[in-house]
């Protein structure tokens, strides 16, 4: 696991884990990174499924409670499969992109 910080949001790639014990490892380490925007590029993995980026979920829904974006990054990926509530761009320049997008929305008050 990598860990960049850069301006408001942490870039968290997922370097040597399956995407289970990614999330669990992510998920122990929570803390440490619950008062940031959070990009996770998932793209080491080749074999990603709908049902690996679904098990997201509980993190993300936990992040946004806390008025933080949450977003997951794919290359390769069915976009239009991915469910409303998850965030699941193609690059990490989208990611910050989105992020930013979300920050004005959060200070005009939506």
């Amino acid at each position: 696991m990598k860990v960049e910080q850069k301006g408001n949001s942490t870039l968290i790639k997922n370097t040597q884990y399956n995407t289970a014990e990614f999330i669990t490892k992510l998920s122990h380490e929570y803390n440490s990174f619950k008062d940031q925007n959070l990009i996770v590029d998932l793209s080491f993995d080749n074999d990603l499924q709908l049902e690996d980026v679904k098990s997201f979920s509980d993190l993300i829904k936990k992040h946004k409670k806390a008025k933080k974006s949450f977003v997951l990054v794919a290359n390769d990926f069915d976009f239009n499969a991915v469910p409303n509530n998850i965030t699941l761009v193609p690059s990490v320049l989208e990611a910050h992109d989105i992020i930013e997008m979300e920050e004005i929305e959060r200070d005009l008050g939506f």
